[in-house]
């Protein structure tokens, strides 16, 4: 049986969270973009940021589908405010269903309910499906990523630095930031995350812990013990990389080489070589073991 996939999306938290990651914490509530609509050649400030933060349809579309044919994609939010109904065209254009979600008075979360109930109805009416994407961030969707597991479909998380629930990647099969998704273009460095000059030299003192670094230190940990597993199921000294990575991504769902500055999973393999000894076996498969 063919892949078929369902794609969705809880618009107004992609959208906000991408905002805030590109301009800096808050920076959503300070600015209040929602009535903007983002004309095209409009100098206006807020329109300005709004454009340097607008979040690529076809790339989380075409990641979906990586997994198989998208044969199922809904994009919730209130569509009559003018920062969402500026997506419109290319979200029609990619064939995606938008499901109206007025704002109701102390209805906090009724997109996520909304959302879940339509993604258990539509496992349960089309079996065909094998590959749910979720892009969201809110913990609040942990029990669907569970749910949709339970009923033997592969999760896909994609979310925004900054706004994911650490719980919700754990709960996914695989889990992928959305800045680096294949095609996303970086978004230019906004003024207030620019660092102050002033507080150069502190950073420089500090590099050894800047995120990216401890991001590399968590992975290299992950490596270590996911080789670990795999030579414990072994009876060989060697185990065959491409299970050791499979096995790094059951662990942590949002572990990906390419975002650690890596072209494959082989130079991130070899980079670690104070942790881990690798060779190419006589078949040309990549094996590894402790050092």
């Amino acid at each position: 049986m063919s892949e078929r996939v369902a794609v969705y999306i809880d618009f107004d938290n992609v959208v906000i969270s991408r905002y805030d990651d590109v301009h800096g914490k808050q920076a959503w509530r300070k600015d209040d973009p929602r009535q903007h609509g983002q004309p095209a050649g409009s100098k206006d400030p807020i329109d300005v940021k709004l454009t340097a933060a607008r979040v690529d349809i076809g790339a989380i579309i075409d990641f979906a589908a990586s997994f198989g044919s998208v044969s199922l994609s809904r994009a919730y939010a209130d569509w009559s405010v003018p920062v969402n109904a500026s997506y419109r065209t290319e979200l029609i254009e990619r064939s995606l269903h938008l499901v109206q979600l007025f704002h109701a008075s102390g209805v906090k979360n009724g997109a996520d309910i909304r959302l879940a109930v339509d993604a258990v109805e539509d496992l349960m009416r089309h079996p065909e499906i094998t590959h749910v994407v979720l892009v969201a961030g809110d913990s609040d969707f942990v029990p669907l990523a569970q749910s949709c597991k339970q009923l033997g479909r592969y999760v896909v998380g994609i979310g925004v630095t900054g706004s994911t629930s650490r719980a919700l990647v754990s709960a996914c099969n695989e889990f992928i930031d959305y800045a680096h998704l294949p095609g996303v273009t970086p978004a230019p460095v906004s003024e207030a995350k620019k660092p102050d000059v002033a507080d150069k030299p502190a950073a420089t003192k500090s590099a050894k812990r800047s995120p990216k670094n401890s991001a590399a230190v968590a992975a290299t940990n992950l490596l270590v013990r996911a080789t670990r597993v795999g030579l414990q199921k072994s009876d060989d000294d060697w185990v065959h990389a491409g299970g050791v990575k499979s096995q790094m991504q059951r662990m942590d769902p949002a572990f990906k080489e390419k975002s650690l500055g890596f072209s494959s999973f082989r130079a991130f393999v070899e980079s670690r070589g104070d942790q881990v000894v690798s060779k190419v076996a006589e078949n040309g498969q990549l094996m590894v073991r402790l050092k």
